[in-house]
């Protein structure tokens, strides 16, 4: 019994330490940080120096030449000069780039590949001049640009055929023409721009203090324009979202204009209605006028007449008319007020 409890303590002690062994070799492989006892730090520089390989791998097998391994990309159609076959643009290549001299100081690269569809090298190299790529041996590119001249046209840097050769004596005259032009137009508009620069920027703290102190003014009047409109609104009963327009002599002149053709209006509507129901008189009638009264009127008026009234068609439509207001006016007053009898009913 004891031995089996020897024995199984003794696997787990071994497992323990396997898988502490494989965690510290996968943490030195991951991070690159395992130094050799034999290194030194002042003798190898660094690990890539102590094993002899170069930072960028495989890819600077030939870098004692000049020459490094990068992907290039075919920036065009080509035809391979070894099998003749077409590639396409944009397949893609390791290829040994190597510099091979400089415009200006711009440097020239060249490319060398070898195609996937045979054992043939060709080379491509950059041409800073026009901006652009050349094949130089081993394939030949595909011509795919359209000239204007072979199809009936005109070349794209020359749209005018009869336009002669240039004369430099009118260049000169038109280079001329500018620098006076800048000499006297657009020079002092420079410096008067810089002055009143330089003269609005030369005490910014005081400007400062000018500009806070009339936001403050301004912010004021503001805030009671503000309180003036929302005492207004309320006292009115004016919806919220309505703008209110500023008070000057203008808009009070415009407003009191407004209210007297507004108000003579009104008296000519109802002055025109007092003529269609009373056409010779402006009398209107009473609310607590009864039909004795209007009889009354009506003989009054009938007497004024000289006994015609019998005969006049306007006086009996307008009997008839005060008749039906006094009938209307007493049917009002009954339906307002409740009888006696019903109220003790109630």
């Amino acid at each position: 019994m004891l031995s089996e409890i020897a024995e199984e303590l003794c696997n787990a002690a071994v497992s323990a330490r396997r898988s502490t062994s494989d965690f510290r070799h996968t943490a030195m492989q991951g991070f690159n940080k395992y130094y050799p006892p034999d290194y030194d730090g002042e003798k190898h520089g660094s690990l890539n120096a102590y094993r002899g390989k170069h930072a960028l791998g495989d890819r600077a097998r030939k870098i004692d030449q000049g020459i490094l391994i990068t992907r290039f990309e075919l920036p065009f159609n080509i035809w391979c000069g070894t099998c003749n076959n077409h590639i396409g643009m944009g397949v893609r290549y390791n290829a040994e780039k190597k510099k091979i001299g400089n415009y200006f100081s711009t440097p020239i690269f060249s490319f060398r590949c070898k195609c996937h569809l045979c054992d043939g090298w060709f080379e491509i190299q950059t041409d800073p001049q026009n901006t652009r790529y050349v094949v130089t041996s081993g394939a030949r590119q595909k011509d795919e640009d359209w000239d204007p001249e072979e199809n009936g046209g005109f070349a794209i840097h020359n749209t005018d055929p009869n336009e002669g050769p240039v004369d430099p004596l009118a260049a000169l005259e038109k280079s001329t023409a500018a620098q006076n032009y800048m000499n006297q137009v657009q020079v002092p508009r420079v410096e008067a721009l810089q002055t009143l620069s330089d003269h609005y920027n030369a005490d910014p703290y005081s400007l400062s203090v000018k500009v806070r102190k009339k936001f403050r003014q301004e912010k004021k009047i503001d805030k009671e324009k503000q309180r003036l409109d929302e005492s207004l609104r309320d006292r009115y009963g004016l919806p919220e979202a309505l703008a209110l327009a500023a008070e000057s002599e203008e808009s009070r002149a415009e407003a009191k204009e407004q209210w007297l053709i507004e108000k003579q209006m009104l008296q000519s509507q109802k002055s025109a209605e007092k003529k269609m129901l009373f056409p010779e008189t402006g009398i209107l009638p009473r609310a607590s006028s009864s039909r004795p009264t209007v009889q009354k009127l009506s003989s009054d008026r009938s007497s004024r007449l000289g006994g015609k009234t019998s005969t006049s068609a306007v006086l009996s439509l307008r009997t008839r008319i005060l008749e039906n207001t006094a009938k209307q006016t007493r049917a009002m007053a009954s339906v307002s007020k409740p009888s006696t009898s019903s109220l003790f009913r109630r």
